[in-house]
């Protein structure tokens, strides 16, 4: 494996040792901070502060995680030399992934909840504008059809939107029981798209070569499934 592969698998690396450890250990909180806010089990008092906390630390280690996938993609798609849109294009991307982590850091501080709304709005755009550059594999952007549903990309970002979500909104969660419900079921379906994204993110490793190996197999056909021979690739 070359460096640039290595780069590659560090997403799918801390979504391992990071990520999931963190979703099993702030679902289980959140189990047992409703079930004592229903009394139906003696817990200790500090479980809905260890949920909150730790809930905060998940949302920001997603946005951050996917910033780091979108930004090998975009920087390793091409050598430098033939980066698309030269030197201008590449400083204005590297302007728009600093905003987005500052303004993580911003939402993660401010209290005033206008500020926090429009952080995370800021934040969830920033993910946005960065996914869309053409260097993103994206299955379908047509949510009309099955690969948009089967899109590693997609799924990641709409848990992204609902990690943001649950970090802009913490106080709010915390006093208003309305908000509070519309937490839970956020994240009902953040987890299920946790679930997703370790099925399709475990599938796109299979299908990704490994870079001295990708002259070769974009040679094959796609659609009918059939690649040339090694010979007819060296005649070549």
């Amino acid at each position: 494996m070359a460096g640039v592969d290595w780069l590659w698998i560090l997403h799918p690396f801390l979504a391992v040792v990071l990520v999931y450890p963190l979703v099993g250990v702030v679902v289980r909180l959140a189990i047992q901070t409703r079930a004592r806010r229903l009394q139906n089990q003696k817990l200790p008092v500090t479980v809905g502060r260890d949920h909150s906390d730790l809930g905060r630390w998940l949302a920001a280690a997603v946005v951050l995680l996917v910033l780091i996938a979108l930004s090998v993609v975009i920087g390793t798609k091409a050598p430098l030399v033939q980066f698309e849109g030269g030197l201008a294009r590449a400083i204005q991307l590297l302007l728009v992934l600093f905003g987005t982590i500052v303004s993580l850091l911003a939402l993660w501080r401010c209290t005033r909840p206008g500020m926090r709304l429009a952080f995370s709005l800021i934040t969830w755009a920033g993910v946005l504008g960065l996914g869309a550059q053409p260097e993103v594999w994206r299955l379908s952007d047509n949510p009309f059809t099955p690969a948009f549903w089967q899109s590693h990309y997609w799924a990641g970002v709409g848990v992204t939107g609902l990690m943001l979500f649950s970090l802009g909104a913490r106080a709010e969660i915390l006093r208003d029981i309305r908000i509070r419900r519309l937490h839970v079921t956020a994240n009902v379906l953040a987890a299920l798209l946790f679930l997703t994204q370790g099925l399709t993110g475990t599938r796109d490793l299979l299908e990704i070569p490994l870079r001295w190996q990708k002259s070769t197999i974009y040679r094959c056909d796609f659609n009918a499934k059939t690649c040339p021979s090694l010979d007819s690739n060296a005649q070549s």
